[in-house]
């Protein structure tokens, strides 16, 4: 068993992993470490990249804004220095970003700022093993993702195969905010909890702190990133939209 996995299975509630693009602006990091204070088990770092073809407009929009105030992987890992959280950092990027650095380059540059687990999320199981190789060893861990329409064959290997967690897509698409919940989303969930002993954590249309309650009777937590950026856009408390996700899913 990871590190990581470990200590998910560890947080004796259901849980909560927001997403923050990373070099948003001046203050990113201290979204981070608000998120941390208000009852984040764990917290996702977007590196943006100019062809993010997961992401919907508003995680989209954020990784503009990074890019133009000169937001590099380098520049993330420098601030990651400064984290002061007692939790885990899971760092979300795309490959190519990946092979421009240099496989053992950037995993060890993701384990020397502290990053424990990796999704490269168009990085298919199929062609991940020079990469999980690299990885591995730099003792940073490959979080594999299962979209909805994942045959159960596949899912069974997608499973096997990921470390840390399962990240299971609630939705085919992109990432964004939906009105309401989709089906899909406990689906993937309990097809993917009845295939491994990993927790389980949904991603994807997790738009409100009902949506993740509903979520959670089926998986073992949820990622929201949408949200987490459009609070961000518009001036208002990460620390507060925690709180509410914390709030309706169990206390911190």
């Amino acid at each position: 068993m990871t590190v990581l996995e470990a200590t998910l299975n560890a947080v004796p509630h259901p849980i909560l992993v927001p997403y923050i693009t990373g070099g948003v602006d001046e203050h990113w990091l201290d979204y981070v470490h608000e998120a941390v204070d208000a009852g984040a088990d764990a917290v996702e770092i977007g590196i943006p990249f100019s062809d993010p073809v997961i992401d919907g407009p508003v995680i989209q929009a954020a990784s503009v804004r990074a890019l133009e105030r000169g937001t590099t992987p380098d520049t993330i890992f420098r601030d990651l220095d400064r984290y002061r959280g007692s939790v885990p950092l899971v760092v979300m990027t795309y490959y190519n970003l990946v092979h421009r650095y240099g496989h053992e380059a950037f995993a060890q540059r993701l384990a020397n700022s502290g990053v424990t687990g990796v999704v490269l999320a168009d990085l298919p199981v199929e062609e991940a093993t020079e990469w999980t190789q690299a990885a591995d060893a730099a003792g940073v861990v490959t979080v594999l993702i299962a979209a909805p329409s994942t045959p159960d064959d596949r899912l069974q290997h997608i499973c096997d195969q990921s470390r840390g967690f399962v990240y299971a897509m609630g939705v085919m698409g992109v990432t964004g905010e939906r009105a309401t919940l989709a089906d899909s989303a406990s689906v993937i969930a309990k097809r993917a909890k009845a295939a491994t002993g990993k927790p389980v954590l949904v991603g994807v249309g997790v738009s409100t702190p009902e949506n993740a309650a509903t979520l959670v009777t089926a998986a073992d937590g949820v990622i929201i990133g949408a949200p987490v950026m459009r609070r961000i856009a518009a001036g208002g408390s990460v620390a507060a939209l925690i709180s509410e996700f914390r709030t309706a899913l169990a206390p911190a």
